[in-house]
């Protein structure tokens, strides 16, 4: 396990490392999509170069003069401030897209709102007027009531009659075309309702922000800032996280395949007896 730490923390850098070149130097030519191709090729160079100039760095730190020392850890921090930036840039721009298409579905799905809340409206005149007509409907039967039994016998009975029922007929037509209108109006709102369901649910906007919106609900904060949070927290750990983990990298293979001092491998031997009373005889 000892032997195998090493190698497992530098497949770990690697693929943080990787993923963060990956996503910066995308970032940065969005940044500067106007030489998108040569903006890819300097900062994969650069990517690179922060790799290795980590690990020389480490392995020579002592050996180097103070003042390479010192720029090359300012180029190494500043690489990493571009590599964020990046990153930043990058998920950024994606999340975007993703609030246009957010947004395009919210304003289709307010137009059919504002198209429903007219239609209702006019519903609620219509409905109005048909309790009117209602109304002025029951008057004229009562009215033609009171003729038939009250005015038997009267002169002009048959006339009031007569214009009475002319009054009711035309009540009647309002109120066959008022129901109609509002049954109408009742199938176009129910195809309009209809229809933004179908917007809710064909778009896939709502899975991919629905927890950034939960999370912006709970907070109270709005959603742009819960992503530009979260964006600024990826990006504080990746890129430091990758270089950190390459240093570690080539300490562990240092502790691990270190040779034993020698001094570890110093036997201490004892004189022999006979040889000791030769050497004090020859002395003596």
């Amino acid at each position: 396990m000892k032997k195998l730490l090493p190698f497992l923390i530098t497949i770990s850098a690697l693929s943080i490392s990787g993923s963060a070149a990956f996503f910066s130097v995308f970032g940065l030519s969005k940044l500067f999509a106007g030489a998108a191709t040569a903006v890819t090729i300097m900062a994969g160079t650069l990517e690179a170069s922060k790799l290795i100039i980590a690990t020389l760095l480490h392995q020579y730190w002592k050996k180097l003069s103070i003042l390479l020392r010192a720029y090359l850890t300012i180029a190494t921090l500043v690489l990493i401030m571009i590599t964020s930036m990046g990153i930043y840039g990058f998920l950024s721009a994606a999340y975007q897209e993703t609030a246009n298409a957010s947004s395009m579905v919210d304003k289709e799905i307010a137009l059919i709102d504002n198209r429903i809340e007219t239609f209702e409206k006019q519903k609620d005149l219509k409905s109005e007027s048909l309790v009117g007509v209602e109304e002025r409907i029951a008057q004229l039967n009562e009215g033609i009531n009171n003729i038939e039994y009250s005015w038997v016998d009267r002169d002009g009975a048959g006339d009031q009659r007569e214009l009475l029922s002319k009054q009711l007929e035309i009540a009647n037509s309002d109120y066959i075309r008022l129901t109609n209108d509002i049954s109408d109006l009742d199938s176009t709102i129910l195809t309009l309702e209809t229809d933004r369901f179908d917007v809710e649910i064909d778009s896939d906007v709502a899975a991919e922000l629905g927890p950034l919106k939960y999370i912006s609900e709970i907070t109270g904060k709005p959603m742009a800032q819960v992503v530009n949070i979260l964006l600024l927290i990826i990006v504080f750990v990746f890129d430091p996280l990758a270089i950190s983990l390459v240093i570690a990298a080539n300490r562990s293979f240092e502790i691990a395949f270190s040779k034993p001092s020698s001094s570890n491998n110093v036997t201490v031997t004892t004189p022999n007896k006979n040889v000791i009373e030769a050497v004090s005889n020859v002395i003596t």
